[in-house]
């Protein structure tokens, strides 16, 4: 467990003078977490909660910064400006806030603390994007590519008394490289971001013991056994040295404790027997964590003296994930031995005043806890990897999570081949990936690796899942979420239906999953990245609006999961980023877009708080009902209920192409625009609570006795309710009706049908 209140944290100094300095660089949007950082204070939580030491220095804050605009390799002789460490260059928060192109310097000063005297130092960056050479005092110590993985150096021999100096040289190509970068390019717009370059996850610094300290640690739980194997990787180990492990916690009364010494155990397995009765299995319901203390001890010859030379704080959890055929004999994902259907939010990490980072610790906490509070179980993290806290929340908190693998390089369009990448460009992709495992193994809450999403960078599919398989055999491997499966490997089938749902087929060996559906797009003014050009999937009018179709999107994947045995699902997203406004929450944060008790229900599959849904006037999905139509555009008062229409043909309802999803076509339509028309009848009743029922692909305008009813834009792939205007209302009448739709198409399929029904 992270004690991290306990640490002793060590933090340079850094003069009001520097404080003064800086000032988050003008943004579109800000988070209230913003307030809270402070040049003094940024991030200083110990950023590595699986592998803790206690002493360390925090060497975020303010550092010096320059762009280079050509490939320049030397360090710059002039330093204009100041930047805020770890945020991003682009970000608001780093207080510089403008795109770049080249490399970017960073410079800071930093005195050892005069304690550490005879030890090692070592230098950690969380994450640097993406290719990076650092110097320590004008002595380079070392070169990193990678945009996602920490990485650490010794620079003991390097450092001087008194003052010394690090030097960071960084350069992120963005879409112009072949390395994994996710959503990062250089025109941001639509479902892709602004950069992220440059350092972007916390700096420090460390003192480790002169002859051996703990570089890693390896740790595997097995449920069925009750055992833990762990693995200490030590740097220069030798004969006279051992591990000793204590073990903490678990249980619902935390009192259990196992103590374990073991000579000679250094880098090779240690197994724990833990079959004690009312140890707790891990779960979303139950996060319960085991707390792990690992010293490295050095013993003499005449085993009377034991000296310590380093000691980590850790914790793991016991949770087993698995594929297994429930009663019916239906291929699903089960979880400590039982069925456990995930529905969770496509999450994409990005803030609106740091990018990738988080501006605290708490609002990255945030975001998990708002995602439970919604009432989910699981988080897609899409094709980025997080900070190490982030995860540590993750598994503290309880939520599980598919851990997507940042994407690159070119995409392959919806059932093409695999892409063939050069030999540079597959080295970079195959190295990152297996430093994304090795990074976030020991994390319970990771519960599915995603190698690729639909066909961004996709090549060697099946080498690539079963390497991935075989690396790391505690989890799942879903080979590609979404468009092409046509290796057939990995554990699921994994779908992408917009808005959906949907399902593919259970397979013997692979589950059924929906990797990404919904998309319901709601911007909310004063909380969106532009004012216009805002997007989504598909457009809503309201929080009610959203929430209602929400419920009825998540009511038809619970449908799903009892046929044909759905698995997971999992929705787009959870905050709107940048332009994209398909998020439950705002941005920034500052909104929750749904009505939060109803989605919680809803996502926990309790849909007994959904409005009563009555049907008055059916639609085609019930029986056939002639409809008056023409293709040919009609005078201006077609939608007037004493309109003559008696020229038009007629045909059964629907209209449109058939295979166009979730339709019911029994009167073809092929060109751009629609007009049709039908007269219904309506007793005497009250309209106040009466919704249209329409299924639309493309956009549509609806007439009720010549009042304007609604208007939407985009598709559907299924019926959904819309509300109908006040006026439109107070025009239905008891008796005969007209109902009018202008449908206007642009490409794909598609399709018109509505009728009408109450909503209580």
């Amino acid at each position: 467990m992270c004690r991290c209140l306990a640490l002793i944290v060590l933090f340079s100094f850094l003069s009001p003078l520097h404080a003064q300095e800086w000032k988050p660089a003008p943004g579109p949007l800000m988070t209230r977490w913003a307030k809270d950082v402070r040049p003094d204070r940024v991030l200083p939580e110990y950023p590595r909660p699986q592998m803790v030491r206690e002493k360390w220095m925090n060497l975020n804050g303010l550092w010096d910064f320059a762009v280079s605009r050509d490939a320049q390799r030397s360090a710059p002789t002039e330093w204009p400006n100041k930047i805020l460490v770890p945020f991003p260059v682009e970000s608001a928060l780093s207080g510089y806030g403008k795109m770049v192109e080249g490399p970017v310097w960073y410079r800071r000063k930093f005195k050892v603390p005069a304690d550490w005297k005879g030890q090692r130092v070592l230098l950690h960056f969380g994450a640097v994007n993406w290719e990076s050479i650092v110097w320590v005092n004008d002595k380079e110590i070392g070169r990193h590519q990678g945009g996602y993985d920490a990485f650490s150096f010794d620079i003991t021999d390097a450092l001087k008394a008194g003052d010394n100096e690090i030097t960071v040289r960084a350069v992120n190509p963005v879409d112009a490289g072949p390395q994994p970068r996710g959503k990062q390019v250089r025109n941001p717009g639509g479902i892709y971001y602004t950069p992220s370059t440059g350092i972007w996850q916390t700096v420090w610094l460390e003192p480790v013991n002169r002859t051996a300290n703990i570089r890693s640690i390896q740790i595997k739980p097995d449920t069925d056994s009750k055992r833990v194997t762990i693995q200490v990787n030590v740097d220069n180990p030798q004969n006279d040295l051992s591990v000793s492990l204590t073990i903490r916690g678990g249980k619902a009364n935390d009192n259990f404790q196992v103590d374990t010494i073991s000579a000679g155990s250094i880098n090779q397995p240690i197994q724990v027997d833990m079959d004690v009765e009312g140890i707790d299995f891990w779960t979303p319901d139950n996060p319960r964590l085991f707390e792990l203390r690992v010293s490295l001890r050095r013993i003499d010859s005449e085993l009377t003296k034991i000296r310590f030379l380093d000691q980590v704080s850790s914790y793991f959890a016991f949770r087993k994930i698995e594929l297994a055929k429930d009663a019916a004999g239906i291929t699903r994902l089960f979880l400590n031995g039982k069925p456990y259907f995930q529905v969770g939010p496509l999450d994409q990490g990005f803030w609106p005043d740091g990018l990738y980072t988080a501006p605290t610790d708490e609002a990255l906490k945030f975001d998990i806890e708002v995602t439970k509070k919604l009432g989910f179980n699981m988080i897609r993290k899409h094709v980025k990897v997080e900070p190490a806290r982030w995860y540590y929340w993750a598994d503290k908190l309880g939520i599980l999570v598919w851990q997507d693998m940042p994407s690159g390089e070119k995409s392959v369009g919806v059932g093409q081949l695999d892409l063939v990448r050069s030999k540079e460009s597959a080295t970079i992709y195959e190295r990152e990936l297996k430093a994304m495992i090795d990074g976030l193994r020991n994390h319970p809450s990771i519960v599915m690796w995603v190698p690729f999403n639909e066909g961004w960078g996709q090549y060697d599919t099946k080498r690539i899942t079963e390497w991935v398989k075989k690396y790391d055999p505690s989890r799942l491997v879903n080979c590609a979420s979404g468009w092409n499966d046509h290796a057939g490997v990995g554990d699921v089938h994994d779908i992408h239906v917009y808005p959906g749902p949907d399902s593919p087929q259970p397979e013997e060996k692979r589950a059924a999953v929906l990797g990404e559906f919904g998309g319901l797009g709601l911007p909310v003014k004063g909380h969106t990245w532009t004012d216009q050009k805002n997007w989504g999937y598909q457009n809503v009018r309201d929080s009610a609006d959203l929430s209602r179709k929400y419920e009825r999107l998540i009511q038809r994947v619970y449908e799903l999961k009892d046929k044909p045995g759905l698995s997971a699902a999992v929705y787009t997203q959870t905050t709107d980023v940048e332009t994209e406004v398909n998020g439950l929450l705002t941005y920034d944060r500052a909104q929750i877009k749904v009505d939060v008790e109803r989605i919680a229900a809803a996502n926990k599959g309790d849909f007994s708080k959904l409005p009563k849904v009555t049907t008055v006037i059916p639609t085609a999905q019930d029986k056939a009902y002639v409809w008056r139509y023409t293709t040919a555009k009609p005078g201006g008062d077609w939608f007037r209920p004493d309109f003559d229409d008696s020229a038009w043909k007629q045909g059964d309802s629907g209209f449109g192409t058939r295979m166009t999803p979730g339709t019911t076509v029994r009167t073809e339509w092929k060109t751009n625009d629609i007009w049709i028309r039908r007269e219904f009848v309506l007793r005497d009743q009250s309209f106040e609570h009466m919704h249209l029922l329409m299924h639309h692909d493309e956009d549509a305008e609806v007439y009720l006795n010549g009042v304007l009813a609604a208007k939407v834009t985009g598709y559907t792939t299924t019926y959904e309710i819309e509300p109908i205007t006040d006026a439109a209302k107070k025009a239905l009448k008891p008796g005969k009706n007209v109902i009018a739709i202008h449908c206007k198409q642009t490409g794909g399929g598609q399709y018109i049908d509505a009728g009408l029904v109450e909503v209580r």
